[in-house]
């Protein structure tokens, strides 16, 4: 696991830790020593730490002006036990959501489990967005059954479409149009 870096080909249009807005600005990364991991799996010192022992992401992309954000995840999401979306929530999107972010893509293909709880945070959050929407791209077969056994589904929009997505063959932007297209037609 130490090998998987978070997608590093948008650097070029943004870089959380250089925008002021962003709940990691001035984070200062160590490129010489691996200092987080999930279990005892060592993880690429680039994967930001929100406060839970087992799920780390990296926001990839942020556009104030649409509303929208790019998060990718690697690790174990896991509510049951270390309430994984509870510590999500309150120390990343809510801090998101204040700046006017109410749309998100979550990437989820590094996440190698997942355990549920209950569904209030989520529900949280989707009320918190209004018409906004949360999107989840190529998350495992076995990690989006485990959330639709758990009616989470409800609140986090998975499909085939959004299961097997190109999106490395996409800018941030052009990610974005496409995802907001499928969402206007799934709503239509």
């Amino acid at each position: 696991m130490h090998e998987l870096e978070p997608y590093y080909n948008w650097r070029d249009y943004y870089i959380a830790s250089e925008d002021e807005r962003s709940p990691f600005y001035e984070t200062v990364y160590n490129e010489f020593e691996y200092d987080k991991k999930v279990y005892n799996f060592l993880l690429h010192p680039q994967w930001d730490y929100f406060g839970s022992q087992t799920l780390y992401l990296k926001i990839l992309y942020a556009d104030y002006d649409r509303g929208y954000c790019i998060i990718e995840f690697i690790g174990e999401w896991n509510d049951a036990i270390y309430n994984d979306i509870m510590i999500l929530k309150r120390e990343l999107i809510d801090l998101i959501i204040d700046e006017g972010i109410n749309k998100f893509i979550l990437i989820g293909e590094n996440i190698l489990n997942f355990h549920a709880s209950d569904d209030s945070y989520y529900e949280e959050w989707f009320q918190d967005i209004g018409d906004g929407w949360i999107v989840g791209l190529n998350f495992r077969e076995h990690v989006i059954k485990e959330f639709q056994d758990n009616h989470i589904d409800y609140y986090i929009n998975f499909g085939e479409y959004l299961n097997h997505f190109p999106w490395r063959t996409l800018k941030p932007k052009q990610l974005y149009h496409h995802i907001e297209e499928h969402i206007q037609r799934r709503l239509s």
